[in-house]
């Protein structure tokens, strides 16, 4: 089976923000430049799952719209991180310090004072990784960390104790990138 990870399109907001957990609209034209560019490479009848953040689902509407031969659900667990107090802030007004303390503990440092830990997101994304439907291709459209985590939970990580795990490379906004995936190993769920 394949999982589709697919990145919503570039949102209306000032680049450089830190937006995670923000609920954001995603630019209209680009979302549709997306969708039809997808809905051309999709397989039949893939499981959709949808971010609930409105920048996902704007892009999983005008997708279902396109395709209506896919399934679509909408799953909490696909959410981007909660970055805390860093949320719409600009990047580069977040104190090194305060960014240094994350990468000093990734795993378990509750991002932004309030926000998730890198596990945290993880541990929910697993859930949404092991439920997969055994043997039919699925479509994830979601978030660039939530990308990420699936792409480690494939090669069996769980948890993560160093920022040097985390994958380097990123997926550009209305962008996909996929995952070859053993139905033995969702259905156990990777250990």
């Amino acid at each position: 089976m394949m999982l589709w990870l697919v990145r919503h399109a570039q949102v209306l907001m000032e680049p450089g923000t830190c937006y995670g957990a923000l609920d954001v609209p995603a630019d209209p034209k680009a979302t549709r430049q997306c969708a039809e560019t997808l809905a051309a490479v999709l397989p039949l009848n893939a499981a959709l799952s949808t971010s609930p953040l409105q920048r996902c689902e704007q892009l999983a509407q005008v997708l279902k719209g396109l395709r209506p031969d896919l399934t679509l659900q909408t799953d909490d667990r696909l959410k981007e991180m909660n970055f805390g107090h860093w949320e719409g802030r600009p990047w580069d007004h977040i104190a090194r310090s305060e960014f240094d303390a994350w990468m000093a503990n990734f795993g378990m440092h509750a991002v932004g004072g309030h926000g998730e830990s890198t596990n945290a997101v993880m541990a929910r994304v697993a859930q949404a990784f092991d439920e997969l439907p055994p043997g039919r291709d699925a479509v994830w459209i979601t978030h660039a960390g939530i990308i990420r985590s699936a792409q480690l939970l494939a090669k069996g990580i769980r948890q993560v104790t160093d920022a040097g795990q985390w994958p380097v490379e990123g997926t550009a906004c209305g962008q996909w990138r996929t995952l070859v995936l053993q139905t033995e190993s969702i259905s156990r769920g990777v250990k």
